[in-house]
């Protein structure tokens, strides 16, 4: 009941309301809520503060940055979401709110477009040694298999790719990444596939910003190589994963293409089934399945292990 009635207060106030709405649509900094509003900071940030505290809205700090959504908690999710529903979408400042939230978003695409342009090439070298990515993809979906009703995270989230494969699969998902670039790009293309059940924040694969027990499905998808200590990442996974839950990893199996540790600072040339079982089985996982994909010259393969 008090929950409840905090949250109606907090919704008391036409810019909250405005807020709430707005961050509906998806992440939003302090700045450009302060952009769309047309209010000072320092009032735009109570209105997120009481917002907060209400339960309704949860703050995302990725470096100096803060981003704001929707309250993703379980037990919040429904009510938050059927106050929303409240929100008249038809009033004529949410209309012009909305307009200039598309400016944000356009500006954002704009960013992320011309940094993955600058680093295309990076990918595409690494691209043409291996099995097509639409097949590593589509071979993870059919391993994993998502039932639905999962809260799914990915590890090294990059672009938010994996988090578009797994979308229209799971519940909720989250995806983390060091790159606060990488994490534009992720935004911008899961709010251009509508993926509104999917976000992004920073986080390290060493120190996942999320509690124990989180998770019912959780991927590591091409990150493993880059790790200095594969054992600590995966042992990481597990503990966010709850009881019964699986992880998917997908990487190379053992190579020889040392341009990869030189020019993409690979830390690790691949990794063999008996590897990655003895680190599993370190970390408390059992694997069920493993599937190669031959490439040319890399091999692509995929890990599902279970937490016992």
């Amino acid at each position: 009941m008090d929950q409840i009635l905090n949250a109606l207060k907090a919704l008391g106030e036409p810019t909250r309301m405005r807020v709430m709405a707005l961050c509906a649509q998806g992440d939003l900094t302090v700045s450009e809520l302060v952009h769309i509003l047309g209010q000072s900071q320092p009032r735009v940030s109570r209105h997120l503060k009481l917002l907060c505290e209400a339960g309704l809205l949860q703050r995302l700090r990725e470096g100096s940055w803060v981003f704001h959504r929707l309250a993703a908690e379980p037990d919040h999710m429904p009510f938050v979401k059927k106050l929303v529903d409240l929100i008249p979408q038809d009033d004529e400042i949410l209309l012009r709110d909305r307009e200039r939230l598309q400016e944000v978003k356009r500006e954002r695409a704009e960013k992320a477009s011309q940094y993955f342009s600058r680093n295309a090439m990076r990918w595409a070298e690494i691209r043409a040694l291996h099995v097509d990515d639409g097949e590593v993809e589509k071979a993870l979906l059919k391993l994993a298999k998502p039932k639905g009703n999962e809260d799914f995270l990915d590890i090294g989230t990059g672009t938010g790719q994996i988090l578009q494969v797994f979308g229209n699969h799971i519940r909720q998902g989250w995806g983390i990444d060091l790159s606060s670039d990488m994490l534009s790009i992720a935004r911008a293309n899961l709010e251009a596939n509508g993926n509104h059940n999917c976000a992004v924040r920073q986080g390290d694969m060493y120190q996942v910003p999320f509690s124990a027990d989180s998770f019912d499905l959780i991927t590591i998808h091409q990150v493993l190589h880059y790790a200095d200590e594969p054992v600590r990442a995966v042992a990481e996974a597990t503990r966010v994963l709850r009881r019964g839950g699986k992880l998917a990893i997908a990487d190379f199996a053992p190579h020889e293409e040392e341009t990869l540790r030189v020019d993409h600072q690979h830390r690790r040339l691949g990794f063999s089934e008996k590897e990655l079982a003895d680190i599993c089985r370190e970390c408390g996982l059992e694997i069920k399945e493993v599937q190669h994909l031959p490439g040319d010259p890399l091999t692509v393969t995929l890990w599902v292990a279970e937490k016992l």
